[in-house]
């Protein structure tokens, strides 16, 4: 009986590189596939092999490359955009978050009352007409 063909067993022609199935890579890595095919078509560096029916085989180096871009989208918090760019450039450092300083309100005894109530008529108003609008 004919063993079936894993990436231990599917090697490059000539290399010794061991390729890996879009399936093993997702069992490997916890990403679905649907999510690799759409991150082929976001990085320009990863381009697995293609074979006969149209079926991918990944290279060593593309699936530290699907780490990498796994990690930097979850983990780190970097867009699609960000992670191209990163990849594109090479450019390691990240701007450090700039902590957010809150801006309190001034005090409502300094505020007068009547331009409290002109701007709540105000806001209200417009809310009233924003509604009107979106029930047309």
């Amino acid at each position: 009986m004919a063993r079936p063909r894993t990436a231990s067993t599917i090697a490059a022609a000539g290399n010794g590189l061991t390729l890996k199935s879009i399936g093993e890579l997702s069992a490997e890595t916890g990403i679905p596939h649907h999510v690799l095919r759409y991150w082929e078509t976001r990085f320009d560096q990863l381009r697995p092999v293609t074979r006969a029916g149209n079926r991918r085989y990944y290279r060593p180096e593309h699936v530290a490359l699907v780490k990498r871009i796994n990690m930097l989208l979850h983990e780190q918090g970097y867009t699609i955009r960000g992670v191209r760019h990163l990849l594109e450039t090479g450019d390691t450092s990240r701007p450090k978050p700039v902590a957010a300083q809150p801006v309190l309100p001034a005090p409502v005894e300094s505020a007068p009352l009547q331009v409290m109530l002109s701007v709540r008529n105000g806001l209200s108003a417009a809310l009233a007409a924003d509604e009107a609008r979106r029930l047309r």
